[in-house]
């Protein structure tokens, strides 16, 4: 290669560079983590690193489970009051639980307890001003105006860092409360413990009662300078230390650890301090394990530094995407994209020791350890998503996180719903199979294989889970023994198909035969006199009466009804249209799912049954593949015009911008996927079936070195229909894009027109996969 030649290659290569980076300085600063944090998304706009195991995050009420479903991220935008900054909170989530080691930094007198909200000056807690708040990923600000304090919050892996500034004049203290949980406050923290060490630094833990019981965090407290004093109190029965007459071991400014179920400390500095770094590691093995991930994570005091690595790392994960779209969309869709990378979340320290369900500490081999698994949601989208854009550097881990969870299981099965290493057993389904069967069919194989079929097989087999032991005599499961019995038969069925593939591909044509037949047990749900989904006896007969908007508890369905679940079959879609009586049928029973007109307050009863469009309710997950589904029936016009309603309805770039919990990423992920013009109705079918692009043009910048760019033309309000597509400057005749093509770079271009295209992917070779045909 001749110098000049060598120089050009150069100079391609560094523009390209240039071109990535500020592509990623761009989507960094579209980011508003305050998107989803009022309304039903439950968000939270603190510091969090991606996938990291801290998420540092103000609470602004502290309230029980049972009155708190707002605030099960700890944050609301409609409030006006922040009671600390805890470490541990779950990003939209329907459940609450976490909240761990709350601090609050306090300017003069001390109160112990948080006080109500409602009544100023009633405790150690503090009014703000959305004003003086400012959110950006890996980095939150506010300043407590009761106390005069500037609180900045960064975050790494496994460490949170806090920057206070202070008033003059007055003393400064930093307190520590170890009884708020988000799952029940007060009452469900088994035991604790603080205990300040020689060197000054911090250390405690907490078992706590909550969604997941047993649960054991520990943590590790620094300071940037000594401290003047210091008091560490069981509020439960204790002597108010003012007036403190007893042996000095037991006076709360003297000793140096105190343990009960009620433990509160506050450290002490000169009223001279103006400037405090605090920073905080937790671990779920030991003290002396934080102690550790706070040397291993952060040995100097530099905030800014943790700040800079903290945006780095955000600017490389939203550096996939590169879109060109209006200000408004830009926003929205990065914020959607951050909001996918909060979980699942490290589990881990940094030995690599962790603690499983078994809740014994374990050693993570050759993978980084995960947890917080909300499969019931995430296995739709989420997942899929980071097997285009974190395919190695994170699938595979995951993967390898959910086969550990298995090994250590006391009942031998796949993780359910688990965080911090625990299973809540929330939610129906066995639903870590379809993220494994999604990644290996995809090739992304960095873990035992035969493993892990194995224990995609043993989830779908454990008798005493979920009604399995009749679904596997009858084919379906018995309501008169099993609740939600409809949505466990249509869920378990799409899971087994996923075996049916893995082990396909493996050779183990047995396992195969076996699932794919257990893949068609939704017709035992089908009522074809109705034309609905629903749940049959031991005996064979469906349960009478029947109501098809009957929802919640006690009923044949899963946060759903009727309406919402009759759809779910998407591993047979072909099969579900041929058993309504063909194209027009079903495309009449989906009309009437949309333009159905009913009263909200009929889901009163149901807090996750939100974003409606008639019988639609985008807010929860079993709606999600829904709009997709007139591309199956030979109508992608129809599915074109569903979407443009979903997007204009049900996301906005505001605080309440989310119709919906977020639940970890699985409402943001449908936004991306639909925004990019496809979505992945089927996991394991490699498939992502076209709806319609959103955005003007997008570059997925691929882990592979390669771009795939998504092109628009005539993209506006007056055209909101796909005239033509090609993919590599080819015709693109069905109405789906393979993963292998995307991961291949290439173009896909869509051209859009006022009118829809009756003629574009209507055939039947021409429609999405299903395991039978029409």
């Amino acid at each position: 290669m001749t110098m000049t030649v060598f120089l050009g290659v150069a100079a391609l290569a560094h523009a390209a560079n240039t071109n990535e980076t500020d592509a990623a300085q761009r989507a960094y600063a579209a980011v508003d983590p305050f998107i989803g944090t009022g309304g039903e998304g439950h968000t939270f706009p603190g510091a969090v690193v991606p996938f990291g195991m801290v998420q540092l995050s103000p609470d602004t009420q502290l309230k029980s489970r049972k009155e708190g479903y707002g605030w099960a991220a700890g944050y609301r935008y409609d409030d006006n009051t922040i009671f600390g900054f805890s470490h541990t909170h779950f990003s939209g989530t329907g459940h609450s639980d976490l909240g761990d080691v709350l601090t609050m930094p306090i300017s003069g007198a001390v109160r112990l307890e948080p006080g109500d909200s409602a009544h100023p000056g009633s405790g150690y807690h503090s009014q703000f001003s959305h004003s003086d708040e400012k959110a950006e990923p890996g980095y939150y600000a506010v300043t407590l105006t009761d106390y005069d304090i500037r609180a900045e919050l960064t975050a790494g892996d496994r460490i949170g860092v806090h920057r206070y500034t202070f008033p003059q004049g007055k003393p400064a203290h930093v307190l520590v409360d170890l009884r708020p949980s988000m799952y029940d406050y007060p009452g469900k923290v088994s035991w604790s413990r603080l205990r300040l060490r020689a060197d000054g630094t911090l250390t405690g833990f907490r078992e706590t009662r909550g969604w997941a019981p047993d649960r054991q965090l520990y943590f590790a407290m620094r300071f940037s300078q000594p401290a003047s004093g210091h008091a560490l109190h069981n509020i439960e029965g204790e002597i108010p230390y003012k007036g403190f007459a007893g042996p000095a071991d037991k006076d709360p400014r003297q000793r140096a650890q105190v343990e009960g179920r009620a433990i509160v400390g506050v450290v002490d500095f000169p009223a001279t301090t103006r400037e405090l770094i605090v920073k905080v590691s937790i671990s779920p093995v030991s003290e002396d394990s934080a102690i550790a991930n706070l040397d291993s994570d952060m040995p100097g005091w530099d905030f800014d530094v943790v700040r800079s690595a903290a945006r780095d790392a955000w600017m490389r994960a939203l550096g996939a995407f590169d879109v060109d779209a209006p200000a408004p969309m830009r926003k929205s869709f990065y914020t959607a994209v951050y909001h996918t990378m909060m979980a699942p979340s490290l589990f881990m320290d940094a030995d690599g020791r962790y603690r499983g369900p078994d809740n014994a500490v374990h050693h993570a081999d050759g993978f980084r350890n995960y947890s917080t698994f909300s499969l019931w949601d995430t296995y739709r989208a989420l997942h899929p998503l980071l097997t285009i854009v974190q395919p190695e550097q994170r699938t595979n881990d995951i993967v390898n996180s959910l086969l550990a969870s298995r090994r250590y299981s006391p009942n031998g099965i796949l993780p359910v719903w688990a965080f911090h290493g625990l299973e809540t057993w929330c939610m129906i389904g066995y639903h870590a199979v379809p993220v494994i069967a999604d990644a290996f069919m995809k090739g992304i194989r960095g873990y035992d294989t035969n493993a892990a079929l194995d224990a995609m097989v043993a989830s779908a087999s454990y008798a005493p889970y979920g009604g399995l032991d009749g679904y596997m005599k009858l084919g379906y499961v018995p309501i008169d023994q099993e609740g939600e019995a409809a949505s466990k038969t249509l869920e378990y069925a799409f899971d087994d198909w996923t075996i049916a593939q893995v082990a396909t591909v493996l050779g183990k044509q047995d396992i195969a035969k076996a699932f794919d037949k257990r893949a068609g047990n939704w017709r035992n749900a089908y009522d074809a006199k109705t034309g609905f989904m629903r749940a049959r006896k031991t005996d064979g007969l469906f349960r009478e009466p029947f109501d098809p908007s009957a929802s919640g508890y006690g009923s044949d369905y899963t946060e759903g009804n009727a309406w919402q679940y009759s759809w779910y079959v998407p591993q047979d879609t072909a099969g579900l249209i041929k058993a309504h009586g063909g194209d027009t049928k079903l495309v009449a029973m989906l009309d009437r799912v949309f333009d159905a007109k009913i009263d909200p307050k009929l889901f009163a009863h149901m807090e996750d049954i939100t974003g409606l469009i008639g019988w639609y309710a985008h807010g929860n997950e079993p709606s999600h593949h829904v709009a997709y589904l007139y591309a199956y029936a030979g109508q992608p016009w129809r599915t074109q015009e569903r979407l443009k309603q979903i997007m204009d309805t049900q996301y906005a770039p505001r605080t309440d911008g989310l119709a919906g919990n977020d639940d970890l990423g699985q409402m943001s992920a449908w936004f991306v996927f639909t925004a990019m013009g496809f979505y992945p109705v089927a996991p394991a079918s490699n498939e992502y079936v076209i709806g319609r692009p959103f955005v003007d043009r997008m570059t997925l910048n691929l882990p592979n070195g390669k771009h795939f760019t998504i092109s628009t033309d005539g993209l506006d309000a007056t055209h909101p229909y796909i005239g033509a597509v090609t993919l590599n400057g080819k015709p693109l005749l069905r109405s789906v894009i393979l993963h292998e093509q995307i991961m291949a770079g290439g173009k896909l271009h869509f051209s859009m027109q006022a009118q829809p295209n009756k003629s574009w992917a209507t055939g039947n070779s021409q429609r999405p996969y299903s395991m039978s045909t029409l």
